[in-house]
């Protein structure tokens, strides 16, 4: 059984990347440390698919480092390689052979055979809740059953760090839940760090840390409920067809204001006291007035200027 520390299990070190003129990342650095579940939150074209790519090997490092438990893929390729394990968003099971047929493909790649790999298949399909499917064709199978055949091939060789990218693509709210559950079975049970790529809000929101990405930069790295206290207790969404006026009044109580095509967004603990004399003085210039506890959404806006979407 892997051994849970406080070691770092990723550490990724000033790395940049560029697709031609289009810099994917940009000078990001980040850790991970052992045993966390661990998300990589930002809309599409953050930088997280591309992150993805290098610390799983398979795109070559451009600029900066990764050490993935203290070793770097550009002079211990091997060693990185027999350390993580990566379930990719697009689903790699062939649907026309076996739960086992699939797993035994995913062996051969590892060089598993003999004793060594029925004790690890018993020991995966265990751990996954899959022992009583392996003789079923896969496309017989529900989208999270699937998943969790995914999550057993990647673990099969006992890796320290897991890789997951959007892994919740396809799935519909049962089968996400039940894949997150296998994610902590994994975690608490098993020792295993987790890595995750995703744009959904709700399921960034359920990582013990969060990376928040935009344009190829980390903005935000914390818990989500650190993340979220930072803005203060309340976040209050003002949309108004005369934001000019509305402005100039929250300027001149000392209220500071961002500005979207369609809503002003206000933070703090005082937003709440503002709803009423807004509504009283401007009336039916406000469309409407929203107050809510911060998210992460109100996070990423906060960081960057931009509505998530």
């Amino acid at each position: 059984m892997i051994t849970l520390t406080d070691s770092i299990a990723l550490n990724v070190q000033h790395l940049s990347h560029r697709y031609g003129s289009l810099q994917a990342l940009d000078d990001l650095s980040l850790e991970v440390m052992g045993g966390d579940i661990f998300a990589l939150l930002g809309p599409n074209g953050s930088g997280k698919s591309t992150l993805f790519r290098l610390i799983s090997t398979i795109a070559r490092i451009q600029s900066g480092d990764i050490r993935v438990f203290g070793n770097s893929p550009k002079t211990d390729l091997a060693a990185v390689r027999s350390s993580i394990g990566i379930v990719f968003q697009s689903p790699s099971l062939d649907r026309k052979l076996t739960v086992l047929e699939n797993i035994r493909c995913q062996a051969a790649l590892y060089g598993l055979r003999g004793a060594s790999l029925k004790s690890r298949i018993e020991e995966v399909v265990q751990q996954m809740g899959i022992a009583d499917r392996l003789t079923t064709i896969v496309e017989k199978l529900s989208g999270g059953l699937k998943r969790r055949v995914e999550l057993a091939k990647g673990i099969l060789h006992r890796p320290k760090l897991l890789l997951l990218d959007e892994p919740s693509t396809g799935l519909d709210p049962a089968a996400r839940l039940d894949l997150w559950h296998a994610l902590e079975q994994l975690r608490t049970e098993y020792q295993v760090t987790v890595l995750l790529t995703t744009h959904l809000l709700e399921e960034a929101d359920k990582a013990d840390r969060v990376a928040i990405l935009h344009q190829g930069r980390s903005v935000a790295v914390g818990s989500p409920s650190q993340l979220r206290s930072e803005l203060g207790a309340q976040v209050l969404s003002i949309q108004t067809h005369d934001q000019p006026a509305v402005l100039a009044w929250l300027a001149s109580r000392s209220v500071e204001a961002q500005q979207f095509d369609n809503h002003l967004r206000v933070t703090g603990s005082s937003a709440a006291t503002l709803v009423a004399p807004l509504a009283q003085d401007f009336g039916p210039r406000i469309q409407s007035l929203t107050l809510g506890q911060p998210s992460l959404e109100d996070v990423f806006v906060a960081r960057t200027g931009h509505q998530y979407w």
